[in-house]
């Protein structure tokens, strides 16, 4: 490192804090007309800028479709254009895993069989998601780093004091969720009530985007339509997700023989940088526990 004025002088120190704030040490000695140069210097000099992030390779979007056969351009919808956006910057974000467990869900159906005519005569549909909610509810009570934000500059974790569940919706012009405020503090019926509400509306277009925001945590159901597991996309500003699929019949070794049970897969996807995996495993078994022994949620 040698200038027209010489070899510049500088400790060890200061050479490394002058790296670690991409400043030029032999250019701002010919700045400074000097041959040696102190910790001091370094405050008025100026950081080099930080090189831009590569651009993203879209060439292989750029294709004529309409040379290889018929094609028919369809303009993305609002709600679709949004959910991109955001879910695109969440998957480069947010270092996700996600946890695969599953629960027996037996004692939750005969539940719903033994109070249908009770449900009938609320007019309420107590569907197997009902319990859900109220199992993730009290989950985020015990887990209280699930119900949690990240800050944008990732020093702040900021832990709240409610419970909002969110539910997915899927409509015919778009993905909506709409959120179940204080689901820790309303019983099956309520929160059965109030996802029959939310759906709804949102399928009607009828709900407002202040029903929309503040979820603790988001719940996306797949088992009215099929699949046996998949690895939901967190929603930031949450840190976690939770799937169901479809529940399938599997044979269980109790000790003396198989016996069939009626098994809900669940998929918790989770922001790596707030949740480790054995957090992961506890919440989720706990919620499978929840599921298994319905009653406790009546406590």
């Amino acid at each position: 490192m040698v200038t027209a004025m010489g070899e510049v002088k500088a400790a060890p120190s200061v050479r490394k804090a002058a790296a670690d704030r991409g400043i030029d040490i032999d250019k701002l000695a010919a700045e400074l007309g000097r041959t040696t140069i102190g910790r001091e210097d370094l405050e008025t000099a100026k950081s080099a800028p930080a090189a831009a992030a590569p651009a993203a390779d879209t060439a292989f979007w750029e294709v004529d479709h309409a040379a290889y056969g018929p094609v028919t351009a369809q303009p993305t919808s609002r709600f679709d254009k949004i959910a991109a956006k955001n879910l695109g910057a969440a998957q480069a974000v947010i270092p996700s895993v996600t946890h695969h467990d599953r629960a027996d869900i037996g004692a939750v159906e005969a539940l719903r069989t033994s109070w249908k005519s009770e449900a009938a005569a609320r007019g309420v549909r107590l569907t197997a998601l009902a319990f859900h909610v109220k199992a993730l509810a009290r989950c985020l009570r015990k887990f209280p780093k699930f119900n949690a934000s990240l800050s944008a500059d990732g020093e702040t974790l900021i832990l709240k004091d409610y419970v909002h569940v969110g539910i997915a919706v899927d409509t015919e012009h778009g993905l909506m969720v709409p959120v179940i405020r204080d689901a820790d503090r309303k019983g099956l019926w309520q929160i059965a009530a109030d996802i029959a509400d939310l759906a709804g509306r949102a399928q009607a277009r009828k709900i407002g985007a202040e029903e929309m925001g503040g979820a603790s945590m988001t719940i996306s159901n797949l088992g009215g339509i099929g699949g046996t597991a998949f690895t939901p996309i967190v929603n930031p500003p949450e840190v976690a997700i939770l799937g169901l699929t479809r529940t399938e019949t599997v044979p269980v070794w109790d000790g003396e023989a198989f016996r069939p049970v009626p098994m809900v897969p669940l998929d918790l996807t989770y922001d790596h940088r707030v949740i480790n995996g054995a957090d992961a495993a506890r919440f989720l078994s706990h919620f499978a526990g929840l599921i298994g022994e319905p009653r406790r949620l009546l406590l």
